[in-house]
Parts: structure tokens; sequence; C-alpha cells
């Protein structure tokens, strides 16, 4: 469904004996000793008119030339890691919390914390505390330390719902602060899965729901994890793990209120969402400007939950790093500034639909309009401040040993296999890729 992924850990553009980044970046200036920055960044057209309109501005105010290099979010890792193969590291780019280790320990990013914390033109403080954490690494840990990047945005995954269907079906609508139990969130999704058309298929589900996006806020909410505190030790195999991802699949399985792995291959979820033909997806902030054009009202509510009876959700996010090797450091450091927190750039972005201020104040302004869909964007807020968390494997030295649970997972969701005698294999097997992971980090 999502149309904008967390980057995963890119730990493989730093093997074979380590690159030699010493050198330059992309390049900056000329013989004229113009001051020219090169930014790299990926997404679709709504944001690059966004920063191209924002980084106009900076331009103007700093006597600063930049030329952006835009690629699609499918593309961006494999261009960046030939840049960095070829010694034209970009001065400004994106990297993911899940690269934040690896770019570090190869001196590719450069420490911004003196920077950042003696500038005059941003307050760290108004800036989301888990934007800016998300790039911090004390040599250890992910989360502390000094500061390597700014946030570009935060991500907060949402729950949405169709509130025509819900209303057609005679479904009261749900409550904005309490969330569904699990049980509850299975007898509505049950009657508004239906065949409307009256030819005997299906044609309206209740939900749809893709495993590695959404089982998250089902587990974490049911008191399960992936980790131990310390990230040394994978934790799926536990009975608070299991029933979430036996319940995740009885959906298909057991209650029929999502579509067959068939019925997914002619239209995929995200599609029939936006057909109207599902009740219940998920919705995250980059998803909005696509949405405000749905033939049918919508709004967002908590993540259903299960024993703890608490909500629970991930946020994702993307950080703007300068280069260790850019001729122009203070620039380039002005420049992460302004793209994160100046609020005309910010509010090019907010406005066309792909992200949540960055800024505290800025965001809460936003939220508090409920002229614009959804309704309900205090939840947006309430994951960022309260209880989101960060997907498993952002705070990792790889993301290889989160991704492993996902490989064999199939059988599960066909209802070919139990969850708790699949969690049982996958542990151990992801056990090996977290050693070596914290091996290769020197933890």
């Amino acid at each position: 469904m999502m149309k904008s992924r967390p980057m995963a850990a890119t730990l493989a553009l730093f093997t074979a004996a380590g690159l030699m980044l010493g050198g330059c970046s992309a390049p900056t200036g000329g013989d004229t000793g113009e001051k020219k920055l090169t930014f790299m960044f990926r997404g679709g057209e709504d944001e690059k008119k966004a920063y191209e309109k924002a980084v106009q501005q900076f331009e103007t105010e700093n006597n600063v030339d930049v030329d952006i290099i835009v690629t699609t979010a499918d593309q961006y890792a494999t261009k960046l890691k030939a840049a960095i193969a070829g010694k034209q590291v970009p001065d400004v780019f994106y990297i993911g919390p899940g690269d934040v280790q690896a770019y570090v320990q190869n001196g590719i990013v450069k420490d911004i914390t003196e920077y950042v914390e003696g500038s005059d033109t941003i307050d760290l403080d108004n800036i989301w505390e888990y934007g800016v954490d998300s790039y911090r690494f004390d040599g250890k840990r992910v989360g502390e330390g000094a500061i390597y990047a700014l946030p570009k945005d935060v991500g907060p995954f949402s729950f949405g719902y169709n509130k025509t269907m819900l209303e057609k079906a005679g479904i009261p609508l749900p409550d904005k602060d309490k969330p569904y139990t699990f049980d509850e969130f299975v007898a509505a999704a049950k009657k508004l899965t239906a065949d409307t058309n009256g030819d005997g298929a299906l044609d309206q589900w209740g939900t749809g729901l893709n495993v590695q996006w959404n089982l998250q806020p089902f587990v974490w909410s049911n008191g399960g994890d992936w980790l131990n505190a310390d990230r040394t030790k994978v934790t799926v195999d536990t009975p608070e793990f299991a029933e979430s991802l036996q319940w995740f699949a009885d959906l298909q399985n057991v209650h029929g209120v999502t579509p067959a792995a068939a019925e997914a291959q002619t239209l995929d979820t995200y599609q029939r969402w936006m057909k109207g033909e599902i009740g219940f997806f998920p919705i995250a902030p980059w998803d909005l400007s696509t949405y405000q054009k749905l033939g049918f009202e919508w709004d967002v509510i908590p993540y259903p939950a299960g024993e703890s009876g608490k909500t629970a959700s991930w946020i994702g996010t993307l950080g703007i790093a300068v280069s260790e090797s850019t001729k122009y450091p203070e620039d380039a450091v002005k420049l992460v500034e302004f793209l994160t927190a100046n609020k005309e750039a910010q509010q090019s972005l907010v406005d066309a639909g792909i992200q949540i201020p960055n800024l505290k104040d800025m965001a809460e302004t936003w939220a508090a309009d409920t002229s614009t869909k959804p309704a309900n964007k205090a939840e947006f807020l309430e994951i960022v401040k309260d209880y989101g968390r960060a997907l498993p494997g952002g705070n990792t030295y790889n993301a290889e040993w989160y991704d492993e649970l996902f490989t064999n997972i199939q059988p599960v969701l066909d209802g070919k296999q139990t969850a708790a005698d699949y969690l049982k294999e996958a542990q151990p097997r992801m056990q090996e890729f977290l050693d070596a992971a914290n091996q290769q980090a020197g933890n």
C-alpha cells in the first residue's frame, strides 16, 4: 500500500573493504568561486514541486545555488550507492534511521551537532523529538548521542475507515478516542464484507492489510515485541506475538473479511480501498494528497487494540544529512535546517499533502483545522507525541533480521501453518541475522 516507505538499511553500500570517501562530494561551485550545493532526495511530483519552491527561497536568502537531484523511491538507494562509489556524494541528501550506523561508521555523513545546537535559525525544542532522536548515534546506539541528520518529516501510520461505507451498513462510526478491541473490529469488518452486486461474489470487504506494514500495531498492543530492550535478543516466539499474528491471519482464513490472495492479485487492496471496496485501511500523511480525491467520506482512528487495551502504531521518518566531504559544511547545514524547520518550506510540503509539519506549534494549528480531510488530524499528532514507535528494524545496524520474519510468512497467512509453529522456526534464524548485525556494529 505504501507509496513512500522508510528506507531499509543499505549496508551493502559499504562492504568490499569499505569505500574510500575521503575525497570530494558532488561537484560544488566552479572556477568562478560561486557556492553550489547538491541536494538529492526521492519523491513524486508533489514533493518535487514543493522542494523546488523551498530551495528557490533558500537560494535567494543565502546567495547559494542548489542543484536538485530527484529520483523515485525505488531508484533512490541504487543511485545514492552509485554516487558514493563514484565519490560524488551529494552535499545534502535523504537518509533513513536504519542507515545511520553504517553511514557514520563509514565516514559518509557529517556530525552536525555543534552547527544545529548553536544555530540561531532553528529551535530544536520545537521540532518533534522523535524526528531528531532518530538521527542521533553515540557509537553504539541509535537514538542517543550526536546528531547526524535532521528530520525531513515524521510519518505517523494511522488507521483509516470508509465513513460512507459504515453509514450505509448502519454501523455506528468508531470512537476517535477509544480503539476497537480485536473482537469489536472483527465484528464490524464482518458486517461490511458483502456481495453488494448480488452476483454471488464478494465485492466489498471489511479490511485488507499488508502484513509487513500492519502487523506491528497489533503485536505491540497485545503485549508482544520483536526485540528485548538492549536490542540483542529476538523475542517473537512468545504467546503474545503468536496470538497477534494468528489473529491477523484469521482475518482472511477464519473470518473472511479480507480479500484472499487470488482476489488481491486481480486488484490489490490499496486499489480496492481507492475504489471504495474496503472498510478499514491504513492512512499515513504521505497519502493525503491522493486521498483528497477519493469518492467517499473517510477519516482516521486509532488501530484496534489487543490485550493491553492500548492502541499502538509506528512512525516512519526520513532524515536530511550533510556529506562529510562537502566543501561548504556551514551552507549545507543551513540548507538542512531550512528544509527541516523553515515555516514557509514546511507549509509548501504540508500544502502538497505529503507530510505533517515538523514544527510542533505549526502542527497543532494544522491539526485543529477540521475543514480539510481527515477531520481527525489530531490522531496523527497523538501517534507522534504519545504512543508511536520506530519500526523494529530501524534502530539496528541492518534490518536483515527483521526482514527474515516476512520472508517465509505466507503459509501462515494462507492458513497452512500456525503462527506459533512459524515463530518457533523463525526466531533462531532471525537471531543469527541480529547477532551478525550487532557484530558488524561492534556491539
